[in-house]
Formats: C-alpha cells, sequence, structure tokens
C-alpha cells in the first residue's frame, strides 16, 4: 500500500453525535443528510453507511454522476438528485434508483414524457432565485400528473436569523403548499434547523453541520451542538534550524526574530490547503499551539516550532482545522474549507 504523508482524520462518533443533534433539532420532521461533493469532502461513502446505521433514510446528492459513483444503492434508502434532469441526464435517471429534483419547467415536461409514470420531487423557489419552479409551474406541474414525493424549497439566508427573507420564504413556500399535494414537504438545510421547527415540515436536509461545520460560527447554542468531524495530520519532511534574521519560504515574508526551529511539513494547497490559511494556521502539539510561517505553498507549509519537545523527520504533527476559527479568521467558508480537500490525503475513520 502507497503511503500518505497527510492524512484526514475522521471520526464516525461526530459524525453521527451531529446528525442525532439535527435530529432533535428537526422536531417531529425525519432528518436527512447531503452527501454531495463526495461527503463534503470526506468521502460519500462511508458518510451513508455511518448514517445510515444511526437512522438517516433520506440523502442528497447534486448530479447523477455523484448519484452513480453510489451504486448499488440499498433499496431501504432514499436517494435524490438535486439538480434534476437535464437533456444530457435521462438515460442515467431512468436507469437510476434515485429520484431527480426537477427544478425547471422544463425538467417537468421531460420527466412527465419520459419518466414512465415514476414519483420524483420538485424544487419550487421561494425567494432565492437560483433553482427551483415558480408557484404557478408547480400547480401546473401537478394539474398535468406529475407525481411529488417530496415538494422542497431552500432558504437564502438560514445563517442570518433575522433576515427578512427568512420570513418571506417560509410564507412563500406554506402558500404554494396548500395547494400541490406531496407525500412530504421540506425546506430546512443546516442553518434553516436552528431557526425552529416552523421551518422543519416533514424532512431536513443539514449538509453543513453534518461535517462540523457551524452555521452562525457566533452563536454558541451551535458551537456546543456541532462537534468538529475532520482533523489534518501531516508529515514532517524536514526540520531546520534558521538563524536570527533568516527567512522562510516564498517570497521571505517571514523572517525569525530569534534562532528558530522550523518544521516544514507535507501539505499544501495542492492538498487543499489553501494559502489564505497561512495566517490562521498552527499546529497542536503537547497542549501548545505552534503557528505556520511563511507562505503556503503548493506541497509545503513551514511551523514555527520553537520551545517545542523534540521532533524528527518523518514524526506527524495535528493541524488545527477548527471550521468555525479558521473561517473567522480568513473569510474562507465553511464549504470550502470542507469540499476543497484533496485526493492526496488518506481518509482514515475512527
Amino acid at each position: 500500500m502507497v503511503h500518505h504523508p497527510s492524512r484526514l482524520i475522521i471520526e464516525s462518533v461526530a459524525l453521527v453525535a451531529n446528525w442525532r443533534r439535527l435530529a432533535r433539532e428537526s422536531g417531529n420532521a425525519e432528518c436527512g443528510a447531503a452527501v454531495k461533493a463526495d461527503g463534503y469532502g470526506l468521502g460519500a461513502h462511508p458518510v451513508v453507511k455511518h448514517l445510515a446505521e444511526a437512522g438517516c433514510r433520506h440523502f442528497f446528492v447534486a448530479t447523477w454522476a455523484e448519484a452513480e459513483a453510489l451504486m448499488p444503492w440499498p433499496s431501504e434508502l432514499q436517494l435524490c438528485v438535486l439538480h434534476g434532469v437535464g437533456k444530457d441526464d435521462l438515460s442515467a435517471a431512468l436507469a437510476s434508483p434515485a429520484r431527480p429534483v426537477l427544478n425547471t419547467a422544463e425538467q417537468v415536461a421531460r420527466w412527465l414524457e419520459h419518466g414512465q409514470g415514476r414519483a420524483c420531487d420538485l424544487m419550487v423557489d421561494s425567494g432565492m432565485n437560483r433553482l427551483g419552479v415558480s408557484a404557478q409551474e408547480a400547480h401546473q406541474a401537478v394539474a398535468g400528473g406529475l407525481r411529488i414525493e417530496t415538494l422542497m424549497s431552500h432558504l437564502a439566508c438560514a445563517d442570518e436569523p433575522s433576515h427578512a427573507l427568512n420570513e418571506q420564504q417560509l410564507h412563500s413556500f406554506e402558500q404554494v403548499r396548500r395547494g400541490v399535494t406531496a407525500r412530504r414537504y421540506s425546506m430546512a438545510n443546516s442553518a434553516g434547523i436552528f431557526l425552529g421547527t416552523r421551518y422543519a415540515f416533514d424532512l431536513t436536509r443539514p449538509g453543513l453541520a453534518l461535517y462540523g461545520g457551524v452555521p452562525i460560527p457566533t452563536d454558541p447554542v451551535q458551537l456546543e451542538a456541532i462537534a468538529q468531524v475532520a482533523s489534518i495530520e501531516a508529515q514532517i519532511v524536514q526540520l531546520r534550524e534558521v538563524p536570527a534574521g533568516g527567512t522562510v519560504g516564498y517570497g521571505a515574508t517571514w523572517q525569525a526574530p530569534s534562532a528558530r526551529t522550523v518544521g516544514i511539513l507535507n501539505l499544501g494547497y495542492a492538498d487543499g490547503y489553501g494559502r489564505a490559511l497561512g495566517a490562521a494556521g498552527q499546529v497542536n502539539l503537547d497542549g501548545r499551539s505552534f503557528p505556520l510561517v511563511g507562505r503556503v505553498s503548493m506541497d509545503l507549509i513551514a511551523v514555527d516550532l520553537d520551545g517545542s519537545p523534540r521532533l524528527s523527520e518523518g514524526d506527524w504533527l495535528t493541524l488545527d482545522y477548527l471550521l468555525p476559527r479558521l473561517t473567522q479568521e480568513t473569510g474562507v467558508s465553511q464549504y470550502e474549507l470542507l469540499t476543497g480537500l484533496g485526493d492526496r490525503f488518506e481518509r482514515c475513520w475512527t
């Protein structure tokens, strides 16, 4: 087996605990799971396995390629493809056990013509102006004989609880719901769950919070409720003794204030550890934090290890990858921090 000098440590207990907490916050609604973007970068297959064992029955991906990557699909679970059925998707959709979430009048017409009477989900736009049919198109779809399993919408500003659009979207969706028959109704994502059970309806669709992201990083309730799921470890390639005044890395952007021991680690922006994280990056070791120094390069980062316990080439160090903190300090979204994690990491589930 080929050795990987960087790895993601992924805690299944934390993932399941987050889902169970979100399920409780969902009240009487079922709690599903968004596993698009390969389980937000952690691996969709193991995410589905662990959450299904915990009781989750509804899963969501973005595309038919993502659905195909999860085959064979257990018959007792439901899988929905959020981007619907484009003109190039029809053969894949008809061959798949996954259910399309239709988003346009054209997709509705396509499914009515070719879907062989199979049920689908329908996304209605309640004010986000991204994906979804209008209220009028939703009514026309039902009149045309569309079998809707789940009627859903999506919140634009759920991570801003006081934003007026939240209530406007809720009202809009309620109006459509009264006239469009479906087996279940769904609106809340991770942030929407924390808006309260009025937004939960019959099914919630968390994503970010499952994987350790906190929709509102300043909210102590959410910080307490959501556990970190993934952490990064990288091996030391080399230990360097940098003299006072010596610089490290491209552009010589960091200068040692005194003689320093600097660790060069097998990690960089090609792994998904972006340059923007350099100023906020740190290594956690024996209860202390050691800062990154210099620029993050393609394959390497440097850490000021001055005063650390004795280390050697090949030792593993743990990067602080607490998503809310990094987002607050760098402006990089928690979604990007997760989904940008690359294939060079070995993913180690515990």
